[in-house]
Formats: C-alpha cells, sequence, structure tokens
C-alpha cells in the first residue's frame, strides 16, 4: 500500500493550469481532482507531478490527494485549514500577494535551536515561516499570499539538521567522502529536502502557497561558483563529483520541475524522458553531470505571469562565466533569453535573483576592487591576494561581475525608459541570500526614467547573524567605508556606476518573510521578523511598510557612486 513521503506541494499556477508535486514510497498512481499522474522512478525514489488543465479562473479549489484510490492527505485531524489551489482571475489580474524571502535552515523548533546564536551556537531563533503559517491558518483565504517565492538556500547541504546527520554516521565509514556534517551525494540531497519540507506547518503551507524557487550557493556547496580557482579546487577533491551530481540531481526534481507550465514540461526532454519505465537514475544523472560541468547545458531561469506583473527568476549561480578578465554572472546565451522575456505590456516587472543586484555601497566599491585586482590591476601577487579575498569574505555578488552589472543596468534603464514596451510602473528586482533585509531604489546617471527601480531584500527565513557579523555589515552601510571602497575601486581602474541608489530603512537582521502587494500600477512592500521570545507561539513583527508607486516616495540618500 502506497505512503506519501512528501509534500503535496503546490508549484505552478495560472489561470487554469496548476503542478502538485509529490513523493511516495513505492510506484503508483496519484490523483488530485480528477487529475492523474504516474510516479517515476530515480534511483530507487518515487515522485509525481500531477498536472491539472482546464480548470475554472478565479476559483478557489479544495484538494485532497490519493494514492491508487486511497485517500492519504489530508492526514486524519491535520489542525491546519484545507489546502486549496486558487487560479488567477483575469479581472482581478491586476492584484497580486507574493511572499518572498531565501536562507532557511531546517533544525528544530524549539531551544536550544530557537535561541539567539550569540547565546548558544546551535541558536537558530524562530522560522519566519511558521510565523506566517500561524497567522494565515487565523485567517481568510482571501488575506493569504498568493505566491511564494523562495530565492535561494532552501535547503543547506553543509549545515544540515540533527536527522541527516545521523544518516550520514550511518551510512559513511569514517574518513570517507566531505566532511560529516555536509551531504555527499543525491541519497543524502533526498533525506535533507525530505527533513526540510516535513515539518507540518511547513508542509501546509507548501500544499495551498502556489511556490517558485531558484538555488543559490547552500543548495549545493557554499560559495559555489564563486570563481574559478574554486572550481578548479572543489574538483580536485575525489568526492566533490558524487556531490555536486547528486545536488544537480536532487534540485532538478524537488524544485526545478515545479517551476514550469505544462507546456514547459511537455518541451522538456528530461521529464519526458523519466516516464519511459524503469528506474531513470543514469538519464537523470547523465544529465546533471552534463549540467554542472557545461553552463549551457541547462537553462534554470524561468518566467511566470501574475495577470499585468511579470515575474523573471534568474540563476545567478549556475551559468556563471568564471574566466578571469571575462566573468559573467550569465552567459550570452541567457542575456539573449532575460531581453525576450522583457518585451511585452506588463504593470509591474519583477526580477527575481538569489544575490541582491544592489548591495550596500561599501559593500558593492569593495567587491568592484576585489574583481579588477583578481584580473590583474595590480599585478599578479596581487591577483592571488585577491582571490583569496574573494573567497575568504564571499565577494561573488553582481558588484563582483562589473561587466554583467552595467549591463543589467542598461537594461533596466531600456524597460524603465519604454523601450521594450509600455515602462511598467515599478521594475522590483527580489533577492536573498545576505541574511538582512532592505529596500533601495534607484536612480540613473543618464537621467529620470519612466519607472521607479528598486531592489527589495529579505534574508533569512531562518539563519540569522550574530551580533560580530551584524556589526560589521551595518558597517558596510555607513559613509566612511564607502568613500574607502570607492577610493579602492577607481585605484584599481573601476569605472563609476550607471546608477546610484538609496535605502528606505536602515537593514535589518531578524528571521524575516517580505511580502510585496500589487494592485493596478500601485505597490507595498511589507517585512516582518520574528523574536527569539516568541519561540512557544510564532509571531510576525512589522520591520518595514512601504508605499513603492508611484512616483514620488522618498527615501533616504545614500550615494554608491
Amino acid at each position: 500500500m502506497p505512503r506519501l513521503l512528501l509534500g503535496p506541494l503546490l508549484r505552478y499556477v495560472s489561470d487554469t493550469d496548476a503542478t502538485i508535486w509529490v513523493e511516495t514510497d513505492e510506484p503508483c498512481e496519484v490523483r488530485v481532482l480528477g487529475g492523474t499522474a504516474p510516479t517515476f522512478c530515480v534511483a530507487g525514489h518515487h515522485y509525481a507531478l500531477v498536472v491539472l488543465e482546464d480548470l475554472e479562473p478565479g476559483s478557489v479549489l479544495p484538494y485532497t490527494v490519493e494514492l491508487d484510490g486511497r485517500h492519504v492527505w489530508p492526514e486524519p485531524d491535520d489542525p491546519y485549514p484545507p489546502c486549496v489551489i486558487r487560479t488567477h482571475a483575469p479581472e482581478r489580474g491586476e492584484q497580486l500577494k507574493l511572499a518572498f524571502g531565501s536562507c532557511r535552515v531546517s533544525v528544530p523548533h524549539d531551544h536550544p535551536y530557537s535561541m539567539r546564536k550569540d547565546d548558544d551556537d546551535r541558536g537558530r531563533e524562530v522560522d519566519a515561516l511558521l510565523a506566517l503559517v500561524e497567522r494565515m491558518r487565523h485567517e481568510p483565504v482571501a488575506t493569504w499570499p498568493d505566491a511564494l517565492l523562495l530565492l535561494g538556500d532552501q535547503v543547506y547541504a553543509d549545515e544540515v539538521s540533527p536527522g541527516v546527520a545521523e544518516l550520514i554516521e550511518e551510512r559513511r565509514p569514517a574518513g570517507e567522502g566531505p566532511p560529516k556534517e555536509e551531504v555527499g551525494d543525491f541519497e543524502e540531497y533526498c533525506a535533507l529536502y525530505r527533513e526540510s519540507w516535513s515539518d507540518p506547518a511547513l508542509r501546509w503551507l507548501l500544499s495551498t502557497v502556489s511556490s517558485a524557487m531558484i538555488f543559490d550557493d547552500h543548495d549545493v556547496h557554499d560559495d559555489w561558483n564563486t570563481s574559478r580557482a574554486w572550481v578548479e579546487e572543489m574538483r580536485a577533491k575525489d568526492w566533490w563529483e558524487e556531490r555536486v551530481v547528486g545536488a544537480y540531481m536532487s534540485y532538478w526534481i524537488h524544485q526545478h520541475v515545479g517551476n514550469l507550465s505544462p507546456d514547459e514540461l511537455r518541451e522538456d526532454p528530461v521529464w519526458c524522458g523519466v516516464h519511459d519505465g524503469g528506474d531513470q537514475e543514469a538519464e537523470v544523472r547523465e544529465f546533471a553531470r552534463h549540467a554542472a560541468r557545461e553552463i549551457a547545458a541547462a537553462r534554470w531561469s524561468f518566467r511566470r505571469d501574475f495577470g499585468r506583473t511579470r515575474l523573471l527568476v534568474l540563476d545567478s549561480r549556475a551559468g556563471r562565466v568564471l574566466e578571469p578578465g571575462k566573468r559573467q554572472m550569465l552567459s550570452d546565451g541567457e542575456w539573449a533569453w532575460i531581453r525576450e522575456q522583457v518585451e511585452g505590456d506588463y504593470d509591474h516587472l519583477l526580477v527575481g535573483t538569489s544575490l541582491p543586484y544592489l548591495l550596500a555601497p561599501g559593500m558593492h566599491h569593495l567587491e568592484a576592487w576585489n574583481e579588477a585586482v583578481c584580473d590583474g590591476a595590480w599585478g599578479k601577487r596581487a591577483a592571488k591576494l585577491g582571490e583569496k579575498v574573494r573567497q575568504g569574505l564571499d565577494l561573488e555578488h553582481w558588484a563582483a561581475f562589473q561587466g554583467c552589472f552595467k549591463r543589467m543596468a542598461e537594461l533596466l534603464e531600456e524597460v524603465a525608459r519604454g523601450e521594450h514596451g509600455p515602462a511598467p510602473a515599478t521594475i522590483v528586482l527580489l533577492s536573498g541570500d545576505v541574511h538582512h533585509a532592505y529596500l533601495a531604489e534607484a536612480s540613473f546617471t543618464s537621467g529620470p526614467v519612466e519607472s521607479r527601480v528598486l531592489q527589495a531584500t529579505c534574508s533569512p527565513v531562518r539563519n540569522p547573524l550574530d551580533a560580530r557579523e551584524r556589526r560589521a555589515l551595518r558597517t558596510a552601510f555607513g559613509r566612511p567605508m564607502a568613500a574607502v571602497t570607492r577610493r579602492l575601486a577607481r585605484a584599481a581602474g573601476v569605472e563609476p556606476t550607471p546608477m546610484n541608489w538609496a535605502f528606505a530603512a536602515a537593514p535589518t537582521f531578524d528571521n524575516q518573510v517580505a511580502e510585496l502587494r500589487l494592485e493596478g500600477r500601485q505597490a507595498h512592500l511589507r517585512i516582518e521578523k520574528t523574536l527569539p521570545e516568541d519561540w512557544e507561539a510564532p509571531k510576525l513583527h512589522e520591520s518595514l511598510s512601504l508605499g513603492i508607486a508611484p512616483r514620488g516616495e522618498r527615501v533616504t540618500v545614500v550615494a554608491a557612486r
């Protein structure tokens, strides 16, 4: 008798389509709302993605899950509201509530894990998604987020939970494979996803709010693809090949396929191939190996439209070009795809990228300086030292890929001037990664544009910095560090940026989740945090609430140039 091991996860949702992802313990047929899908098998694991089409637009559809005709979800005595699919309504297409965040480590919700990191090294405070669920379960469905965008580090392959640590201890003899606190292959990645997504509250949230996801470094390995030197060092380790292939295999199954529309699934050769029967481990493994070695082997970026809002989610990790002197955050092929996607008529353009495009000025100039030094601006000896600094301080955001930073600035300015269609009311870059939250607004040195261009960053969901780390990052927002690092960058030959940006408020460093609410050409951003003292009854506390459209909202300027 088949059992449900993980899920259901509500993934892609449009006016008329939806997909539901599950993992089961044996082959079976999965049924949701009259739609069925057979499971497919990879390395002894069984998955299904039920594709539902021709749904009624603007509907709220409660659903259950059956395996071989037997009801398995919701479980008996489930304390949460019924899970539902909410299709978009064209006549209400101007409305969208998008929750977003990144960086969620999976550890228990009690002491010492719910304590501050400064009080206990194991402390990760209160999960912001858990607090979001606690609020949702007592509110009407109409108030819930329409979608949840998870911007990287959905799992921590190098900071595993106690349960996964026990599995690793059992599977690996002493001294074999990667460090014991890190996953090493596909099997261990699968256990990590199962533990991360099996928490009852998160499981309910993912079953009833459509989710979109993109990976960042910890989904694979800390500092993944920082530089060519980093990649060469990792490839020299005898355990790396199995680790990275397992990461790509598990990411494709657990995260990527759910980002795709039914039409995109039908055009995906790997997706079509896994349904040919039998265990498809060899085929998925070969795809993963190729994707890990060749940046053009797969496109992980994707697009979703929500009425008059367009969401582009960019892969800013796997598709990097890392050759010194020719570094690119995105390949030329990826840029061509992005330019195609921005064409059109919409009220809001949202650009999701795990790594923030606009950083604190002090950090921006430091990363730009470091790239120039690593590329030889101050000679070979300085370049070697610069590489150590790059890896040691994680200097690998957009600012450390100056060619791509300027390329993105040019594209944003074109869209904001109406060169790819009517200028949208807002262009909002959504990011995570940096373990603090802020809102910044950009202006272009060439003159005013029609759209407001903003960076909304929210991180972490659960993995806050300690006091020392917070002090260091606050320094990066100050004028003294910005002035010093700007001079360094100019001395290394870095040209001034094509834009300035300003911050709405001081950054916040708590566990937090953001909601971007769009209605017509109006927009509003809210960032909410959790507090460690609420660990027994998690709740959200507002730390930023700001209208960001139409033009005219004023913020305190912290110049980036």
